[in-house]
């Protein structure tokens, strides 16, 4: 395994190698995306105002929370991981599963894994035909979730 380093220092792992598994969903192909965005959490605070203190005011920690995960990529016409965002869509049928999205090394091993726990599909989106364009048509998959860990 070729390490990050050398006789000049770190070098960052690329953004552009990576893998999303639906776990118990989804084949090969499902796993394949165009960018994903939406890792982040943050804290929702509380001030308080501290009496005779009038140079700032205390902000406490509530709870965090977890923006939408978004996925792109080129459309698939046989996909998994579509049958069941528009199960969800349409007949209201809401299976929530687990997502790993993983970063890959240059032997494709993981370096670094999001699991993303009690995900559901919140919104589906084609993008638009246009016949004066020569484009892919892509896919955007908003997911709604609870959390995740980072491993």
């Amino acid at each position: 395994m070729a390490n990050n380093t050398s006789a000049g220092g770190y070098y960052p792992p690329v953004g552009f190698h990576f893998k999303v598994d639906f776990v118990g969903i989804g084949n090969d192909n499902d796993s394949r995306f165009q960018t994903v965005s939406g890792l982040n959490v943050e804290y929702d605070t509380e001030a308080y105002k501290e009496g005779g203190e009038n140079r700032f005011e205390h902000k406490l920690p509530l709870r965090s929370k977890y923006p939408d995960l978004s996925l792109k990529r080129g459309m698939l016409t046989d996909s998994k991981v579509i049958r069941w965002v528009l199960d969800a869509l349409q007949n209201r049928t809401f299976k929530p599963v687990q997502i790993n999205v993983m970063l890959l090394n240059e032997e494709h091993q993981p370096l670094k894994t999001w699991n993303i726990f009690n995900a559901w599909p919140k919104k589906w989106a084609v993008s638009d035909f246009n016949a004066q364009e020569n484009s892919v048509v892509i896919e955007t998959l908003d997911i709604s979730y609870n959390y995740f860990t980072v491993k």
